[in-house]
């Protein structure tokens, strides 16, 4: 079950309880009705990624920035995993099953081989797991409000470690749970601790140079 139970009563209402814009919810198929068969016959019809949030469609934010640090932090944590055998690692289009009728893409997941049954790459296109990190990496249409209800969700389902990172401010805010975080400016590195021993990317590296 999703971290919100109660039935919205008006559009604003809706829109509260998701914390994002207006703009980003689909109302085809109407709120409360959609499934994960909408989220893949949408994205294989249309090209377009939303996320499945209490029965409402809600657009996957995509940025030609946002992606070129998806690919580049991608590009060194899949080596570092493969390298050391820990896992598999997905990107901005890979859709997890957080929990039933909960959809989310995270820019960037590692999922370690314990918990993988049998160490097999999922054959679903919704695979029902849970990450061991997830990372979103921010951009101007994501509210606070929508990630603070993200990282209720993702250490809810049992992600152990969440990277918000912020481009913009050149910051990225690294958190052990939903309100516990440490923040990290472009002179400093990402680090995953026990999750990925050895692991160190600095933050300027990962953004490039400032504009």
């Amino acid at each position: 079950m999703s971290t919100v139970q109660e039935t919205p009563l008006t559009f604003a209402d809706l829109i509260d309880q998701l914390g994002v814009s207006p703009k980003r919810i689909r109302l085809r198929p109407p709120p409360e009705t959609a499934t994960e068969q909408d989220v893949l016959d949408i994205e294989a019809r249309e090209d377009w990624l939303f996320e499945l949030v209490d029965g409402v469609l809600v657009e996957k934010v995509r940025g030609y920035g946002e992606s070129l640090i998806a690919v580049e932090l991608i590009r060194m944590l899949a080596n570092f995993v493969k390298r050391n055998k820990l896992g598999l690692v997905s990107g901005p289009d890979g859709m997890i099953q957080l929990m039933p009728g909960l959809v989310r893409i995270p820019d960037v997941a590692f999922v370690s081989w314990e918990r993988l049954p049998n160490r097999k790459r999922p054959r679903v296109p919704i695979p029902a797991l849970v990450p061991d990190l997830a990372v979103e990496i921010l951009s101007e249409a994501n509210t606070e409000k929508e990630m603070e209800r993200k990282l209720q969700e993702y250490f809810q389902a049992g992600v152990r470690l969440v990277w918000l990172i912020d481009p913009k401010e050149r910051t990225a805010r690294v958190y052990t749970g939903p309100q516990k975080h440490r923040l990290l400016h472009d002179d400093q590195a990402l680090e995953a601790g026990k999750l990925l021993p050895g692991f160190k990317l600095p933050l300027r590296k990962l953004l490039g140079k400032p504009e």
